[in-house]
């Protein structure tokens, strides 16, 4: 019975699977918890980085394109553990230019199912619409004049943003929920043109399966999205060497296959990247799509001089 219910949850999923673009999407989304989950923050016990350049449907004019600096750290905040965070994002496709700056707090306890966090995101979003417009002519297409949704002139506006997740970590799997955009912001763009930013739900879980041979692991992990209009469900599997070298696959239903390397260096220096084959019917249009990132940790604590561990694998 279990593995027929298990089948029929996953048939659902993935029937019901589409994209939600208002949040950016990410191959590498575990290196970007932190900017939807602010219960992330500090779980690691350490101070870390990442930057990632993300170049979705590459050879598509005004596909997006992604910029994400996230950093965060463990800390006693008035004599209380907790995790602190920050999150830049800066999100372009077609006409539009986002950017989210965020601050996250964790508050971190201890559990008999392991490390939790679990605390808010506030920051402000920012929209900004190009001017330059090109309208077919048509008689099924109206101009910018006879249109009062598109502002006539560049437009930009700033709007508060608030998110909340938990974040739960053991020695062996992880768990996460998380819903950004809370407070569904409206923004107006000029005197008619009014935005609603949709409030995001997220899923994340994943597991790791050490082999006969101690040196390899296998890390099966899920994440889910959602903004209950449209849905997006990721699976990843990362075969991991020495805790250092990691190669994987990750499947998003009904967009993309994907291919996935990174290498961790003894300094805490991490680097990867991740290619998207598309199975969608933009396949025939885009060469794929390009994610790489940075990520870099330090221990500033008691054990600062003892030899470098890896915080990014289980």
């Amino acid at each position: 019975m279990k593995k027929i219910f298990c089948f029929l949850f996953l048939y659902i999923i993935a029937n019901l699977a589409a994209i939600a673009q208002q949040d950016p999407q990410f191959t590498f989304n575990k290196q970007t918890l932190l900017t939807v989950n602010p219960g992330f923050a500090g779980n690691d016990g350490l101070i870390n980085g990442t930057i990632l350049n993300r170049y979705q449907w590459d050879g598509i004019k005004g596909a997006p394109k992604t910029l994400v600096f996230s950093a965060g750290a463990a800390t006693n905040l008035f004599g209380i553990k907790s995790g602190v965070g920050f999150n830049l994002i800066s999100d372009e496709l077609g006409f539009e230019k986002n950017i989210n700056i965020s601050l996250d707090y964790a508050y971190r306890m201890k559990t008999r199912f392991g490390d939790l966090g679990i605390g808010p995101s506030l920051g402000f979003y920012s929209m900004a619409i190009n001017a330059v417009w090109y309208i077919p002519e048509s008689s099924y297409h109206q101009t910018v004049d006879q249109d009062n949704e598109i502002p006539p002139a560049q437009a930009s506006q700033l709007a508060f943003d608030l998110g909340f997740g938990a974040y739960l970590r053991s020695n062996t799997y992880f768990f996460g929920v998380s819903a950004t955009h809370i407070n569904q912001a409206s923004i107006l763009m000029g005197d008619a043109s009014r935005f609603y930013l949709a409030r995001h739900y997220y899923l994340s879980g994943g597991y790791n399966i050490t082999l006969p041979d101690p040196l390899y692991e296998i890390q099966p992990a899920v994440y889910i999205k959602t903004d209950m209009a449209a849905y997006q469900v990721d699976f990843n599997v990362e075969l991991v060497y020495k805790k250092r070298f990691s190669a994987g696959l990750n499947y998003r239903f009904n967009d993309a296959v994907s291919i996935l390397v990174s290498f961790e260096m003894n300094n805490g220096l991490k680097m990867g990247y991740a290619y998207d084959i598309i199975t969608s019917a933009l396949a025939g249009y885009s060469g794929g799509s390009h994610e790489l990132f940075l990520n870099y940790s330090i221990d500033l604590g008691k054990n600062r001089n003892k030899k470098y561990k890896s915080i990014r694998y289980l």
